[in-house]
């Protein structure tokens, strides 16, 4: 008896996405701001196989149909092989007000994070103050993203999540308040 799953599901081809959204950079996943690599480093670190492999190849195509961020969830569409995209959570936990207050005190006694923040831009070591006042800003484990997908796949995350992983990064590169809004603090 053989266990070679593979060799009894058929290889699928996703149904070409005209007008999804596509990696930016090309080759390179992950964004050009130190913030949008941590981001794919820790996804990258979480070891999940082949499947971050095709979940590149699907970013790069334009596979993942929309993306929308709110307070502890990501939700996306993305199509796979079958006719209706496949839709992806990832949620992460919202920071209670009593969290984001220990933050926003770290980040306060610091002017040169006020200053960076208040010009759009995330200052490196951020992470500083956010582990100081005892939060992880990035997720630290596999455990604190909470994924599922609508396709077939037995593996959590597969491959529709790990292209939404690596195009949060480029939204992330984009506008870095977007890690604070799924965290529960609005830009505002």
């Amino acid at each position: 008896m053989s266990w070679d799953y593979y060799g009894y599901y058929p290889k699928s081809t996703p149904i070409q996405n005209e007008g999804g959204i596509k990696a930016r950079r090309g080759g390179k996943l992950g964004g050009e701001h130190w913030w949008a690599k941590r981001w794919t480093a820790v996804l990258e670190s979480f070891n999940i196989g082949a499947r971050l492999g095709r979940g590149r190849s699907y970013a790069r195509k334009g596979q993942v149909c929309s993306i929308e961020i709110e307070a502890g969830a990501v939700t996306a569409e993305v199509q796979g092989s079958r006719p209706r995209p496949y839709v992806v959570t990832i949620k992460l936990q919202v920071l209670s007000a009593e969290e984001w207050d220990r933050v926003i005190s770290e980040l306060g006694a610091r002017a040169v994070f006020l200053a960076r923040l208040l010009a759009g831009e995330m200052p490196e070591q951020i992470e500083e103050a956010t582990d100081a006042a005892g939060i992880k800003l990035f997720p630290a484990k596999p455990s604190d993203l909470k994924t599922d997908c609508s396709c077939p796949d037995w593996s959590n995350p597969c491959k529709h999540i790990a292209a939404v992983y690596y195009l949060l990064g480029e939204e992330f590169d984009r506008d870095p308040f977007l890690i604070f809004a799924l965290r529960g603090m609005p830009r505002e």
